[in-house]
C-alpha cells in the first residue's frame, strides 16, 4: 500500500468535504432549526447520497457503465428545485417567528424518515458529483496494486471522512454558545442554500438549453 498517496488522498478528501456547501448548509440548518438528533439522520441521508454517487463514478471508471449528461442536467434541475424550496420553507419560518424570544430547537417529530430522505435528495441534488469522482479518484488508483481494492478503500474513507466531518460540525453547532444564535445560522444557512441552489438551477438550465 502507498501510505504516502493515501495521507495526500485523506487530506484531500478533509479540506474538499469540510469546505461548506449544500449539504453542510442542510445540516447546520437542520441541527439549528431541529436539534442534533434529525440533524444526525440527515448526515446519514446525504452519506448514502455520496456511497451512490460514488459507486456509480466506480462503475465509469471500471467501464461498466456510461453516463447521459443530459439526463444529469435534469436530475440536478430537479434536486436544485427540492433545495431552493427547502431553504425557501426555512426562511419563511425563521423569518416569521423573527418577533418571538429565541426558543430552544423544535422536536424533530414523529417522522424521522423524512430527515434522512431530505439528506440523501440533498446529497444526490448535484449528480455532476459523480463526474467530479470519475476525474478525481484515478488520481489515487495506484494506493494499492489492485483497482478494485483501491476504489473500495478510496470510497470507505470517502464516506468515513463525510459523516465524521458532518457529525463534528453537529456537535460544534449544538453547543450551548451557539444554540443562542440558533435562529441566526439557521436563517443564514438557509440562505446559502437558497444561492446555492439558484446558481445550480442556472446552471442546469444553461446546459439543457445550450
Amino acid at each position: 500500500m502507498n501510505l504516502s498517496l493515501l495521507a495526500a488522498y485523506f487530506a484531500a478528501i478533509f479540506l474538499l468535504i469540510a469546505t461548506p456547501g449544500p449539504v453542510v448548509m442542510m445540516v447546520a440548518n437542520t441541527a439549528a432549526r431541529f436539534g442534533a438528533r434529525r440533524a444526525l439522520l440527515t448526515a446519514l441521508g446525504s452519506n448514502w447520497a455520496s456511497l451512490l454517487l460514488i459507486g456509480i463514478a466506480a462503475l465509469i471508471i471500471t467501464g461498466l457503465f456510461a453516463v447521459d449528461m443530459r439526463m444529469l442536467q435534469w436530475v440536478s434541475l430537479l434536486g436544485c428545485l427540492f433545495i431552493a424550496r427547502m431553504a425557501i420553507v426555512s426562511l419563511y419560518e425563521d423569518l416569521s417567528s423573527f418577533s418571538e424570544a429565541p426558543s430552544a430547537p423544535r422536536p424533530a417529530g414523529p417522522h424521522k424518515r423524512s430527515a434522512i430522505v431530505n439528506g440523501f435528495l440533498v446529497g444526490i441534488a448535484n449528480p455532476k458529483d459523480i463526474i467530479f469522482f470519475v476525474a478525481f479518484f484515478p488520481q489515487f488508483i495506484a494506493v494499492t496494486p489492485s483497482v478494485g481494492a483501491s476504489l473500495t478503500l478510496l470510497t470507505t474513507l470517502w464516506v468515513l471522512a463525510d459523516f465524521a466531518i458532518l457529525l463534528a460540525y453537529i456537535i460544534l453547532l449544538s453547543g450551548s454558545v451557539l444554540q443562542r444564535a440558533r435562529r441566526t445560522i439557521s436563517i443564514l444557512s438557509a440562505a446559502l442554500l437558497l444561492v446555492v441552489a439558484v446558481v445550480g438551477t442556472g446552471y442546469a438550465l444553461w446546459g439543457l438549453l445550450g
